[in-house]
């Protein structure tokens, strides 16, 4: 059947509705993003493997089970990609890394099988950064982001937010232990849940910091990210550190336009400005007066001081990852990049006094915003501090990453949910995202709040200007 040009760049449920009414067939749909991919991303370098075979065969399986009347669901016969982290079995993994690109893993992470089990088609394996921190393996390609290639397209799920947002997939999956979600979410203009710490299972991921490691869906809109969210929350038997607490039906939380009426946004006018480009904080201050018109109420609060928090995340996380990869890395060395390779070395070189402080600090961040959330339903906050970042620049943002880490990294020392999406497009023509926090298992209101402020804006239909 002819598909509309555009295809690729309908909405996950738009697509979802085509596919159960059979007026869209699964294998062409799915054969149509290969070749999207094919044609797109040898410039992007988004993914670091398609698999092709494995996601038709996925999609004829779909195919017959809805033309025999067994839908699934809203992800049944949708192409979706996932961060090349997670265990998938019998496919290698490398983790972003030529240290681990041997390994093939002999049963799917749970994340995966309950997508699998949801119907969804895994067009392949997307980009990151190495091990999840800081940068790219030298030995691999850059992924570049769609909008222009001399910015970066965030990290270290960079992958997954270029992919989303240049329509190689129609959602996908990241990580964040300090940002992985909300920047290239913010950076690619495309729509990121850092969930609650425990929400969402970690079994079969790779991980970067454990205590501090969350899994979250990323898509294009609010809606979409919904969809996927419940696909695959909730507690998992493989993984004690799953909570059990209930999981939502997060689509049917969605509320449309009145989605934020009677939302309480907590809104710290220092926190927001001081040290920000002015494109930002215009953006941010504009989105504030949308979901003011929309019913919400908007709170002048204070936001915590962050800095001790963000420092001790750091310290947190060189620790667990060198804890994780000290086998491999004692090993050889040479086979890990350098922005890993001194993580690795700093975790190692704590002395217990200072680690056991990283940790004491968490506890009181996780409680003094405890205190910051009566009253309030969500804080209004940047996701960094300026419109975008040119990869030439990174490594003076890198220098000083207590600043550049400093509205996200705090997030995962509280474990607080988080949703960023976009609300501006600056000068130099990047897409600029902000973030609500919520207190913990505030996940479905969070997406409400963002879904009611897509359905007054248009910000998330803009698309990169790719050829």
């Amino acid at each position: 059947m002819s598909q509309p040009a555009d295809l690729h760049y309908a909405s996950l449920l738009e697509v979802s509705g085509l596919l159960a009414s059979r007026a869209l067939s699964p294998v062409e749909l799915t054969e149509a993003m290969l070749d999207r991919i094919g044609k797109v991303d040898s410039s992007l370098h988004s993914y670091l493997s398609v698999t092709s075979q494995s996601a038709l065969d996925e999609a004829k399986i779909a195919e017959s089970e809805i033309a025999a009347g067994r839908h699934r669901g809203p992800l049944h016969g949708v192409p979706i990609a996932i961060k090349d982290l997670f265990w998938t079995k019998g496919v290698p993994s490398t983790f972003g890394s030529v240290a681990y690109k041997d390994f093939i893993a002999n049963q799917d992470a749970t994340i995966v099988h309950r997508l699998k089990m949801a119907g969804a088609v895994i067009l392949g394996r997307l980009h990151l950064h190495e091990g999840a921190f800081g940068e790219h393996h030298p030995a691999l390609d850059k992924c570049l982001n769609p909008w222009n290639a001399d910015y970066w397209p965030g990290g270290s799920s960079s992958g997954s937010g270029a992919a989303t947002a240049a329509g190689l997939c129609f959602a996908s999956l990241g990580t964040d232990t300090g940002g992985s979600i909300r920047f290239p979410s913010a950076a690619n203009g495309v729509t990121g849940l850092k969930v609650t710490w425990g929400r969402t299972s970690r079994y079969g991921v790779f991980p970067l910091a454990d205590s501090l490691d969350t899994i979250g869906p990323m898509a294009r809109d609010a809606a979409d990210t919904a969809a996927m969210l419940a696909a695959f929350a909730g507690p998992d038997p493989s993984d004690p550190t799953s909570l059990t607490a209930p999981v939502p039906d997060y689509l049917a939380a969605l509320d449309g336009i009145l989605g934020a009426r009677g939302v309480r946004i907590g809104v710290d006018e220092s926190y927001i400005e001081t040290g920000v480009d002015a494109e930002t904080v215009a953006a941010i201050r504009a989105a504030i007066e949308v979901f003011r018109d929309l019913g919400a109420t908007i709170v002048p609060m204070r936001v915590p001081d962050r800095r001790a928090a963000t420092e001790g995340q750091m310290m947190i996380t060189d620790t667990e990852s060198f804890s994780f990869h000290k086998p491999v890395y004692e090993a050889d060395p040479s086979k890990f990049g350098p922005q890993l390779a001194k993580a690795m070395e700093r975790g190692r070189s704590y002395d217990p006094l200072t680690l056991a402080k990283a940790y004491i600090t968490r506890d009181r961040f996780k409680g003094e915003l405890l205190r910051a959330f009566e009253g309030i339903d969500a804080i209004a906050s940047p996701v960094y501090p300026m419109v975008g970042a040119r990869y030439d620049e990174m490594d003076g943002h890198l220098a000083d990453l207590v600043n550049f880490l400093g509205f996200t990294s705090p997030y995962n020392v509280s474990g607080s949910p988080s949703i960023t999406f976009p609300v501006g497009l600056a000068k130099v023509g990047m897409p600029i995202g902000m973030q609500l926090i919520g207190p913990h298992l505030s996940e479905a209101g969070l997406l409400k709040t963002a879904h009611a402020f897509q359905q007054a804006t248009d910000w998330h239909l803009k698309r990169p200007p790719l050829n």
